[in-house]
């Protein structure tokens, strides 16, 4: 490895969608209920090595209340991927992924956005239906769709993965 490759990955949704829990399953590989409620913005660091390269992920893990709106897109600055989160056992964080799409487009330079269903464990308690999630995808034309479960760890790892390869591609990190 002769280079370390450095990214800020945003991560925006609703309150207790599950930000801040994948955040912390990503970085340490544990689940931890009743992680305490984001004030603002909290950041986290990994590094991963992914085809001989060093990536250095700074994971913005922004608070999802609507107090906090006014500060992201100050925030959002300089963030290569974005990660937009909803709890598909609450339509109404669902229903407010535009608010969500929109403060990235607005305020990045046409970075890559993934959406997240989260808490995919408790799929018998599901409100918003998995073709729900493609719709958004193909009406923003986002870079993709996952439903994950950060208490199982289901499709963590390949998010990320995803990330890295989207981040590759963008950047032409492949030569």
């Amino acid at each position: 490895m002769d280079r370390e490759f450095v990214f800020k990955l945003i991560i925006l949704g609703d309150k207790g969608v599950g930000k801040t829990t994948l955040t912390y399953r990503y970085v340490t590989g544990l689940f931890r209920e009743n992680l305490k409620q984001t004030i603002g913005i909290d950041i986290f660091s990994k590094f991963v090595e992914f085809e001989d390269k060093l990536f250095k992920f700074q994971i913005w893990d922004f608070g999802g209340e609507e107090r906090f709106r006014s500060i992201l897109p100050k925030y959002c600055t300089g963030a290569d991927v974005a990660l937009i989160l909803y709890d598909i056992k609450n339509m109404i964080s669902y229903e407010h992924l535009p608010i969500w799409i929109n403060i990235v487009k607005e305020n990045t330079k046409n970075i890559p956005i993934l959406l997240i269903g989260t808490k995919n464990d408790l799929k018998k308690y599901r409100e918003v239906p998995l073709d729900k999630g493609m719709e958004i995808i193909k009406t923003y034309n986002l870079n993709g769709f996952h439903e994950i479960s950060s208490l199982t760890g289901d499709n963590i790892e390949k998010i990320f993965n995803e990330v890295v390869n989207i981040l590759i591609k963008e950047h032409t990190l492949g030569e």
